[in-house]
């Protein structure tokens, strides 16, 4: 079986004249260019134990496989912002599974594109552990009521934003959440 013991969570920024070289350093920025990365979706797997970027990315080899929730964007309209967040939801039991929620967006800023995406990851969680949750509800709102009812122990972002800086040139964001087998 194939379930992840352990995720990390990085962020990038790559400038280029070319979009894909932008991607390329914004793999670098992230630390995460020497690996073959594997896009899957948005369960965190229960019993999956999150470390830092240094302690996984010691336990990695060069072209190694890696399944990663990836959230990334590029533009070259100078001027715009590009936002890349991963939301997180982790159950109080850690028996049951969490969310992972990728978001990105244009012209957004990033404390509204993380709280976006750590929203959505809380909504999946809550509706799967039978929370009630109002979509309509302001972020506060829904925090509290998912604090109040104790199923879901913690929600956090990964988010990274830049800017077109120049005429002719790509700006790419990422963020990633990388599973370790």
């Amino acid at each position: 079986m194939l379930i992840p013991k352990y995720v990390f969570f990085v962020k990038g920024i790559g400038y280029h004249h070319s979009k894909l070289v932008s991607l390329e350093q914004a793999l670098r920025s992230a630390g995460i260019e020497k690996f073959n990365l594997v896009k899957v979706t948005s369960i965190l797997p229960p019993d999956c134990i999150e470390i830092t970027k240094d302690e996984g990315l010691k336990k990695l080899l060069p072209g190694q496989i890696l399944y990663a929730v990836l959230s990334y964007t590029s533009s070259n309209k100078i001027g715009q912002t590009c936002a890349a967040s991963i939301g997180v939801a982790k159950p109080k039991n850690q028996g049951d599974y969490g969310y992972l929620r990728e978001h990105n967006a244009f012209d957004e800023r990033a404390a509204k594109s993380g709280e976006l995406a750590e929203d959505l990851a809380v909504e999946m969680l809550a509706t799967a552990l039978g929370i009630p949750f109002d979509p309509e509800a302001n972020y506060g709102e829904k925090r509290e009521n998912y604090e109040i009812n104790g199923k879901i122990v913690e929600s956090k972002n990964i988010t990274e934003s830049a800017v077109v800086k120049k005429e002719g040139e790509w700006c790419t964001i990422l963020a990633a959440a990388i599973f370790i087998l």
